[in-house]
């Protein structure tokens, strides 16, 4: 009974956090997976900046970003994928309706973009569905959301550039379905997600937007999803 009570105590406090709009704000420019200083927090949100600097306590303490110092600056950052995992579900529920779903989302951020440090879009969608058909996904140990490889798989992606053994030993879930805010469809998170999106921009596959979420595919990227994928971007 008392772990219920935490538990709802906590969630309450995370979404009370979340749902302050200038906080809100600030949380979602974090979702391309950079880091911010205060200052351009506070001018993504409208608000000064020490009214920010308390907001971001307030989501620092709650575990929803966190904060290392360079030089004299602070620099903010989501804390964990966990938490651009639910940002993202959020924005599903946000324009979340029974009629026909009809994307409103931009071009360039519908096409293809990250969700914190993995791939998002219709490419990101694109590539868990080949990823499935081709069967190189199987049910994970942690829910009928999380993924593991099958052999086929773990021996398909090293041979792309993912180095899976170290993937693996990472301390954060494996690969999990994260519903896509612009296709309401999965598209692949965890720590294979951003191994998957580390080696599509070091191998030039996509460029990213210095200011923004949004990724190009390149020509050489095309080409190589059509070749080691069988997709055609």
């Amino acid at each position: 009974m008392n772990v219920e009570v935490h538990a709802d105590a906590a969630v309450s406090g995370i979404a009370a956090a979340i749902g302050e709009p200038a906080r809100a704000r600030m949380l979602y420019y974090l979702l391309d997976g950079r880091a911010r200083t205060s200052t351009e927090l506070a001018m993504v949100a409208g608000i000064s900046p020490s009214t920010a600097s308390v907001h971001l306590d307030r989501l620092k303490s709650q575990r929803l970003v966190k904060v290392f110092p360079q030089g004299k600056h602070r620099y903010y950052s989501l804390e964990r994928a966990d938490v651009a995992a639910a940002l993202e579900a959020l924005l599903v529920l946000a324009g979340g309706s029974r009629s026909a779903f009809v994307p409103r989302t931009p071009n360039l951020l519908r096409a293809a973009r990250t969700c914190y440090d993995h791939i998002a879009g219709s490419l990101g969608v694109a590539l868990h569905d080949r990823f499935k058909t081709l069967g190189w996904l199987s049910a994970g140990s942690r829910g009928k959301q999380t993924y593991d490889l099958t052999p086929a798989g773990a021996q398909a992606l090293e041979a792309r550039g993912i180095d899976v053994a170290a993937t693996r030993k990472l301390r954060r879930r494996f690969a999990y379905a994260c519903l896509d805010w612009s296709e309401r469809r999965p598209h692949l998170g965890g720590a294979l997600g951003a191994a998957l999106l580390h080696v599509a921009l070091k191998r030039k596959w996509v460029d990213q937007d210095p200011d923004g979420r949004a990724l190009a595919v390149t020509r050489i990227g095309r080409r190589e999803m059509l070749a080691r994928f069988g997709l055609h971007s």
